[in-house]
Order: C-alpha cells, then sequence, then structure tokens
C-alpha cells in the first residue's frame, strides 16, 4: 500500500507598517521581498497592500490580513505608536509580535530598519525567542450603580487626565479595597513594566524590569502632601474613583489608543490582565544593555568622564 505525501503547509507572517512614512513603506517592501524568496508569503491589512509599491507585484506576493489563518508572527515596522496599533491585532490570537524600529527611542522595537536581510534571516530559521509581557484589564464603571460602563485593556498603561485644562482632577486611589489617598491633580497613571519606560517615565515613575509582574501607579502633578509612585504587585486591584466634589471631568486612555469620558460618580478598576503581550526577541543581551543602548546612558558616569579628561590632559 503506498504511503500518501503530504505537502508541508505554507509559512505565513503578517505584516504591518506605518503606511504614512515612505522609510517605513520601503523597508516593507524589501521585508515582503526577502521572506517571498524564501518562501514565505505575507499577510498584510488590505488598506496597506493597496499602498505597497506596485512595481514589486505585491498582490502575488502577499494577501489581505483578516483573522490569524496558520499566522506564525507578526512583524511591525514602525515606532511603538504602530508597534502598539499591531499589539492590539495579535493580543488575542496568541501570536508573537516582532518590532522593527523606524521612531526614535522604540523601547518595543527589536531591531532596526537596516536590519531588514538579518531580520529575514532569523524568521525563516526561527530563530528567536518569545517573550511574554504583563498587561491590564480596565473596567469603567458608574459608582452608586455599579453598573459597567466601558472596558478594555493596556499594554503599556492606562491613564485617568483630566478633561479641563484650568481646573484639578479630584480622585480618590483604593488599593485592594483599602482607600489610599485622595488627590487633587491632573492625573493618574497605572502602567506595566513595559510602559515604565513610556508615559510613566516622562512623569518620573520608576523603571520595571520586564520580567518583573507588577502595577506602577503614578500620579501626575498631585497637590497632596503623599503623591509618590508606587510599584504594587501583580494581584492587586487600583480603584480610582472620580469624587462628585471634583469641578470637572477626566477622559481615560487605555495605550494612548482607546478612550472614554470619565464623569464625576464613576470609578475605574485596574488589575493584571488575562492574556499576555507576546514579544518575539532576536538578541539575548539583557534589559539593561537594552536600557544603556536605547537611552544613550554613559556607563562611565560624570566622575568616570572627568577623570578620563584629566587623564588625558595630563598625559
Amino acid at each position: 500500500m503506498l504511503s500518501q505525501v503530504t505537502e508541508p503547509q505554507a509559512r505565513r507572517v503578517a505584516v504591518l507598517t506605518h503606511m504614512g512614512r515612505p522609510a517605513a513603506v520601503d523597508a516593507a517592501n524589501r521585508l515582503i521581498e526577502g521572506l517571498t524568496a524564501a518562501g514565505i508569503t505575507s499577510a498584510l491589512p488590505a488598506e496597506d497592500l493597496r499602498s505597497i509599491d506596485p512595481k514589486l507585484s505585491v498582490t502575488e506576493l502577499a494577501y489581505p490580513l483578516t483573522g490569524d489563518e496558520g499566522i506564525e508572527l507578526m512583524l511591525v515596522l514602525g515606532g511603538d505608536g504602530t508597534i502598539l496599533r499591531g499589539a492590539e491585532w495579535v493580543f488575542t490570537h496568541d501570536i508573537p509580535l516582532l518590532g522593527v524600529n523606524l521612531g526614535h527611542v522604540g523601547f518595543l522595537a527589536e531591531a532596526e530598519s537596516s536590519e531588514i536581510d538579518s531580520i529575514v534571516e532569523h524568521v525563516v530559521a526561527r530563530s528567536y525567542r518569545v517573550e511574554e509581557r504583563f498587561t491590564i484589564e480596565v473596567t469603567l464603571r458608574e459608582c452608586r450603580t455599579e453598573e459597567i460602563v466601558w472596558s478594555s485593556y493596556a499594554i503599556n498603561e492606562v491613564s485617568i487626565e483630566k478633561a479641563a485644562r484650568e481646573r484639578m482632577l479630584e480622585v480618590l486611589v483604593e488599593v485592594d479595597a483599602r482607600p489610599l489617598s485622595r488627590w487633587a491633580c491632573d492625573g493618574v497613571l497605572v502602567a506595566t513594566p513595559t510602559g515604565s519606560t513610556a508615559y510613566a517615565f516622562s512623569a518620573g515613575g520608576p523603571i520595571i524590569w520586564p520580567g518583573v509582574d507588577a502595577l506602577l501607579v503614578v500620579p501626575l502633578s498631585a497637590h497632596a502632601l503623599f503623591a509618590r509612585p508606587l510599584v504594587l504587585g501583580p494581584e492587586s486591584q487600583v480603584v480610582i474613583e472620580v469624587i462628585q466634589a471634583s469641578q470637572t471631568h477626566g477622559v481615560v486612555w487605555c495605550d494612548g489608543r482607546r478612550s472614554a469620558e470619565l464623569r464625576p460618580g464613576m470609578e475605574i478598576q485596574v488589575r493584571q490582565g488575562a492574556h499576555r503581550l507576546r514579544l518575539a526577541r532576536l538578541s539575548t543581551a539583557p534589559f539593561t544593555d537594552r536600557l544603556v543602548n536605547k537611552f544613550g546612558l554613559r556607563v562611565e558616569g560624570w566622575r568616570g568622564a572627568a577623570e578620563a579628561w584629566r587623564s588625558g590632559a595630563g598625559g
């Protein structure tokens, strides 16, 4: 009896880029050509397919991205904003995401656009590891009726911000069902370790290594005696209530991409998310090296630099 020979399943990856930037489109073209040459099919959002350089006959190399359809990896070319857009798609599909930096600092990115050939080689050989990141779940409800008004998730942070520039937002912050403090403030951030190098970092919060599961609470310009950043355990729950005495309403943002109005008498509950963001990593370098490179830190510090200058001047 002859055994049947099954054809190997075609490999597919999703490609997402910032279509408004010529450099991003050019990088996507080169990436798709390299993947196609290796026998890997690319899937792009339908609106992106129309913007890819027609000289490459990409319509023959790629197809519209709809469902997960056996996709093994998503490649995102752009800054952290574009990568967060891609994260929205992979978040519930359990597919890893590999970011290619076309922005500035690009903490979520793993490689630079100048490394397209190397990226293709890693994808073809599947020589990348997957790192799982802590996420948060957000629920907005009416305090009086406990009716859920809106829910979402965040990969970087959820930010509660005042809507009127001339007035402060009055909030009561609770941790694990116990009141912590009342703040008159510009807002409050609750961030993940991934988001600790984003908005929370600019607001004076600490950097948390991505391997740590934690919630970071950072008040924004709070008029209070106690208004320090807080690092909480992964099982903690944070509730931020806009009290009735507040003279303005607010806005809640998740990753700066999804928002809802926050009125007095409403509260936001933030806790650990059920899903994890899966990031593909090409490098085995520790986060310390990543931090030094992204921020251009002078490892020797100003003392070491001064010593080196004196030594050179003396020589």
